[in-house]
């Protein structure tokens, strides 16, 4: 086991040793001093810095950004973006450094806006996202593929956001990186390359983990779950399977390139779809 893995896993063990003591503390006798209790946690937080943690020198020393297909077909908006700031989606860890997500917009305006207070939350049926394809964005070998997840209501108002970020993202976050990513697939490009796609659809899975797939494959469609604000995909380019251990590539999308935050692109067509 790597450095780094039993680091995420003492990581969570931290934090589930502090909310086990909290609750002890509050519905039965302390079993340590108060002040104690609060120790896990701040030995959680300092490993979760450490090993999130990445210095310009580290980053500069990156492999060159890794051409590939886009992993959807369609008129896409990005989101969170590697093209405004690194790390994308504020950490290293997981092997986000340059995540990006996308949402599709067949058209301006036809995806859902985030509401302060109401809808507190919307089907995933609203959202063009939720169904769309994602496609294979090289030849590669499948070496994970779950869709067992359910696909959750929205996040996208105010309520419902400060839900996800205050309770069920850390409660995802105790639990591990599959419960972050929800559904997801990891491909094996070859040369220390792989590519994840996070937020997969329930019961979509087109491919397993062994099968060979080539550029443009149907793999399996876009959902909701795991830490989702609304259907939308998370892609993401890394140097190992785990994403415990995984650090980010950059990579640029044929005919593409990286497009930045707030920027419309489209895709081209799915091919071999069966």
């Amino acid at each position: 086991m790597s450095v780094r893995k039993a680091a995420m896993i003492l990581y969570r063990c931290c934090w589930l040793a502090f909310v086990v003591l909290v609750l002890v503390d509050v519905i039965a006798e302390p079993l340590i001093p108060f002040g104690l209790v609060f120790v896990p946690a701040a030995a959680a937080i300092l490993i979760g810095l450490l090993v999130g943690r990445r210095s310009r020198a580290d980053l500069a020393k990156d492999r060159p950004a890794v051409e590939v297909e886009p992993p959807v077909t369609g008129r896409w908006t990005a989101l969170n973006s590697p093209a405004g700031k690194v790390p994308s989606h504020g950490t290293h860890g997981y092997g986000q450094t340059y995540a990006i997500d996308i949402v599709a917009e067949p058209e301006e305006g036809s995806r859902p806006p985030f509401r302060p207070l109401w809808p507190v939350a919307r089907p995933n049926s609203d959202f063009p996202a939720f169904g769309a394809p994602l496609v294979a964005v090289a030849d590669a070998t499948v070496v994970h593929a779950s869709d067992g997840m359910r696909d959750h209501l929205s996040r996208n108002s105010g309520p419902a956001l400060a839900y996800l970020m205050l309770v069920e993202a850390s409660v995802r976050d105790m639990a591990g990186a599959h419960r972050i990513f929800g559904n997801h697939v990891v491909l094996d490009l070859g040369d220390g390359t792989y590519a994840a796609y996070a937020h997969v659809r329930r019961g979509s899975l087109q491919v397993k983990a062994g099968d060979t797939v080539r550029a443009g494959q149907l793999i399996a469609r876009c959902g909701n779950s795991g830490n989702s604000t609304e259907p939308h995909v998370h892609f993401q380019l890394m140097d190992h399977p785990d994403l415990d251990v995984a650090r980010g590539i950059p990579f640029t999308w044929r005919g593409v390139g990286v497009p930045a935050n707030g920027e419309a692109f489209v895709a081209g067509e799915v091919v071999g779809s069966g």
